[in-house]
This record gives C-alpha cells, sequence and structure tokens, in this order.
C-alpha cells in the first residue's frame, strides 16, 4: 500500500463516516416531525439507526487493515525517518473543533432534551 492509497483509503474511510453520520441525524430529523404518527417515525427512525450502523463495521474493518498495512511498511523500510515523521506530527491539528472543514455538526446544533420514543 502506497502512501497515496493510503491517503485514498482514509478519504474514503472519511466519506463513509460521514454517511453514518448523516443517517443518524436523518433519523432523528424523522422522531421530530409532527405530520407523522409517532409509531411510524419510531419505525422509521429505527430502520435509519440500524441502516446507519452497518457501517461501522466496514468502517471498523478499514481502520483496522490500514493500520495493518501500515505496521508491515515500517517493519519493512529500515530507511524510514522517524524524525521527519515527528516533524510532520507536531504541525498537525488534531482538535477537530479547531478544523472548520469538518462537519462539526455537534459544534453547530442547539442542544436539548432529545425525546427518541
Amino acid at each position: 500500500m502506497s502512501l497515496k492509497r493510503l491517503a485514498r483509503e482514509l478519504d474514503e474511510t472519511t466519506r463513509q463516516t460521514k454517511e453514518l453520520v448523516h443517517g443518524i441525524i436523518k433519523a432523528l430529523d424523522i422522531l421530530q416531525e409532527t405530520n407523522i404518527s409517532s409509531d411510524e417515525a419510531n419505525k422509521q427512525a429505527i430502520n435509519k439507526i440500524i441502516h446507519s450502523l452497518q457501517g461501522q463495521d466496514r468502517i471498523e474493518q478499514r481502520c483496522d487493515n490500514m493500520a495493518k498495512a501500515i505496521r508491515k511498511m515500517v517493519e519493512k523500510d529500515s530507511t524510514i525517518n522517524n524524525e521527519q515523521f515527528d516533524e510532520i506530527w507536531s504541525h498537525m491539528t488534531l482538535d477537530e473543533l479547531a478544523n472548520p472543514k469538518l462537519s462539526g455538526i455537534s459544534a453547530r446544533i442547539e442542544h436539548g432534551e432529545v425525546d427518541l420514543f
């Protein structure tokens, strides 16, 4: 796995994670609908949540495979300059709320009591 491929795999994992969260958000929107019965809203929301959470297995598997690939690459390549990588990591912001490109939906929505059922 080249580093370019790793970057593409991480981009795809990001996309899948966004889809998972989008499905959960849609389920919450359904629960707030006033033009459908609460029983129907519950059924639709539960189906959305189950469908969305099924993506978690794919995401977990992707992350696990990428981690294994990187560990193998590091084991096999004795020329890797860890100081260069440490320098790169030192300039990265790992605080998701500090990055406006991320969805960060929880930082932008009003919080309150959610009555799911």
